[in-house]
């Protein structure tokens, strides 16, 4: 099934039901006893952004093309390590765009 038909399913079933269902508290009754939602854990997502982040800096840390790339950048001279860093910028920033809205859609 896709959205269509759960539109489609939404529209019939409104047509044919006027108001709630009644099913004499049974719903209220099972929606208290359900266990609450546990929270998201998220210090495992902020540890492996910092590994990966210190990984990265560790790695690239001693070679030149980061170097030059920083310097022209913040001299704002256009050389090609310093459209490469923005270019890499941009791509992730545009990665992680996507991957916040990818996650809005699942809740």
């Amino acid at each position: 099934m896709n959205h269509s038909d759960d539109n489609e399913i939404d529209v019939l079933l409104r047509k044919q039901l006027e108001g709630p269902v009644p099913d004499n508290g049974f719903s209220d009754c099972v929606m208290q006893r359900l266990p609450q939602r546990r929270r998201r854990v998220v210090w495992p997502l902020w540890v492996g952004i910092l590994a990966g982040t210190g990984a990265y800096w560790l790695s690239l840390l001693s070679t030149p093309l980061l170097q030059v790339g920083w310097r022209d950048w913040f001299r704002g001279e256009l050389s090609a390590s310093a459209i490469s860093l923005m270019a890499v910028a941009a791509g992730m920033s545009l990665l992680a765009c996507c991957w916040t809205m990818m996650e809005a859609e699942d809740h």
